[in-house]
């Protein structure tokens, strides 16, 4: 009787949670500069891929995260979830994000002060973080 407020456990969510804050993350950075294009989506469905997500539910995690990322003023909201995952993920995620930066070729004042501000909310070390700025940029050149 009671079955009607039990979650259907056989459903599964778009892996996890933080697979659409990661989206919004990235997606974020990449229409910070308002020039959100077809090379930086393929960068940001590599790293969800890369993340854990499904290829198969790929395009499904995008348009979600996309509607997410318009309805929020803040990267607060994405970067709550995030800061919880591995070192390891929040590099592949650094390194994403550096991607979409350098996919024009420039790092603009905006997009740097973005990652400025999301290395410390992610704890992540700058050092780490300018690595793999110089790691991206010399891939780019």
């Amino acid at each position: 009787m009671f079955n009607i407020f039990r979650k259907d456990e056989t459903k599964k969510e778009n892996n996890h949670p933080s697979i659409i804050s990661i989206a919004c993350l990235l997606i974020h950075s990449a229409k910070i500069d308002e020039n959100y294009t077809e090379k930086e989506k393929k960068i940001i469905k590599d790293a969800i891929i890369e993340m854990g997500a499904e290829a198969k539910e790929i395009d499904k995690i995008i348009l979600d995260a996309e509607e997410k990322e318009k309805d929020s003023n803040q990267i607060l909201d994405f970067t709550r979830e995030v800061k919880n995952i591995s070192e390891q993920d929040k590099e592949i995620i650094i390194e994403a994000l550096w991607d979409i930066i350098y996919s024009d070729k420039d790092a603009d004042m905006y997009e740097t002060n973005l990652m400025r501000r999301l290395s410390g909310l992610l704890y992540l070390d700058p050092k780490i973080v300018g690595n793999i700025k110089e790691k991206v940029r010399q891939k780019k050149i």
